[in-house]
């Protein structure tokens, strides 16, 4: 078995953007049935919101 891809979203602060594509990419990949080849994470450049959950708004509107 080969190694996972690595995909890693990636904005300013992590609350909105990037973990918003995550989940969203995650979903796709899971109905490819690709969970197991496919290593997906989100990050932030900056230093803001370390340790906060995304934006309730950004959740929202990826449901």
């Amino acid at each position: 078995m080969s190694k996972p891809a690595n995909v890693l979203f990636v904005c300013l602060g992590n609350i909105c953007r990037s973990p918003t594509a995550e989940g969203v990419f995650r979903k796709l990949v899971a109905r490819a049935g690709l969970q197991d080849q496919i290593q997906i994470d989100s990050c932030g450049t900056g230093n803001w919101h370390i340790g906060k959950g995304p934006d309730s708004r950004s959740q929202e509107a990826a449901q």
